[in-house]
């Protein structure tokens, strides 16, 4: 008895190049939401090369846009095509327009303006630049912080846009909603583009000056990079050393540089005692004028440790501008090389 052809529409005979190409999606991420997701399941040719169909690149398509407006790829792969697009008509103003299957490669957003209406704020920044680290897209991330840098004054920059999108995307890989891959591109993203702040601080020769870094085993450093950013836009003069670093290589490079504080990020654990003993041995090792400051989602289980050790906690980017201001009425220390302020 013969069987019913295949419709046309799910006749897997496109190569991922193609499905690439008409989806706007890298290869990798299309390969990575099918092997992790479920997304699509294409066929396989004897030589087990993938190959997609009409309806897989439907699909595809439908997904991208879902993604596009802020959900992440683990809450919606499962659902059936109708309920993608039921989640689009929720988002008037905001979906792509329709593809056909046998369509180009979906546009992007539209562009922002450089400096947006009074009012608008940082929130259209961040929707934009999480759908960019969702896409995988380091062009599209870079292009808006670049906008948000221009329509953005210096705090709302670093408290409403950046500080709340590394939180997003952090949560959103603790979730399994992003691979540690989303999480890395975005990281190194903001890292570059922190840098350039940094650099742009413009701080005068007489300027007290700051060390940021992260303690031993702390290996997330977007903190310590704020913060850095941070105190370069209230005219401090920077060394940014990097993550992971014991307290001796801290202490060394603070009383080098004759810094009149040192600010740590803290975000995970919130309960290592190993930390506890170490920024003990660096408040023993610091000069005595040399202030800890402390911030970082990790930092509220160390509360007491930095009351005993005199640190200077902070919530927020608010507090430590206050706290940069406070510190810069204060005595300088010795450096190494000088002995003398």
């Amino acid at each position: 008895m013969a069987t019913d052809p295949m419709p046309a529409s799910t006749l897997p005979r496109h190569p991922i190049g193609v499905v690439a190409r008409r989806t706007g999606l890298k290869p990798d991420l299309i390969r990575a939401w099918e092997r992790r997701y479920g997304a699509v399941e294409p066929g396989r040719s004897d030589t087990r090369r993938r190959f997609y169909s009409d309806a897989d690149i439907e699909r595809l398509l439908l997904l991208r846009r879902v993604v596009g407006t802020g959900r992440g790829i683990g809450q919606v792969a499962g659902l059936p095509n109708a309920q993608l697009e039921e989640l689009l008509a929720q988002e008037p103003g905001r979906a792509e327009p329709a593809a056909q299957a046998q369509g180009t490669v979906l546009p992007a957003p539209p562009a922002m303006p450089l400096v947006g209406p009074p009012g608008d704020g940082a929130e259209p920044f961040l929707t934009l630049c999480l759908s960019a680290a969702q896409r995988l897209d380091v062009r599209d991330l870079e292009m808006q912080l670049e906008r948000a840098s221009v329509a953005l004054s210096r705090p709302q920059l670093m408290e409403k846009l950046l500080v709340p999108l590394m939180h997003r995307i952090g949560d959103l890989w603790q979730q399994g909603a992003l691979r540690p891959v989303h999480e890395h591109m975005a990281s190194a993203v903001v890292r570059s583009f922190l840098g350039g702040l940094r650099s742009a601080g413009g701080s005068e020769a007489t300027a007290p000056h700051l060390v940021a870094t992260t303690p031993a085993r702390q290996l997330h450093e977007l903190g310590a990079l704020i913060a850095a950013a941070t105190a370069a836009s209230e005219g401090w003069q920077i060394t940014y050393l990097g993550p992971d670093l014991p307290p001796e290589e801290i202490a060394a490079a603070a009383l080098q540089k004759g810094a009149r504080a040192v600010a740590l990020s803290l975000t995970y654990p919130p309960d290592d005692p190993m930390l506890m003993d170490e920024l003990r041995r660096l408040r023993r090792l610091l000069p005595s004028g040399t202030e800890i400051v402390v911030g970082g989602r990790a930092a509220p289980g160390y509360h007491a440790l930095l009351q005993e050790i005199g640190a200077r906690a902070v919530r927020d980017m608010e507090e430590l501008r206050r706290e940069l201001r406070a510190l810069r009425a204060g005595p300088m220390p010795l450096t190494e090389e000088t002995g003398v302020p």
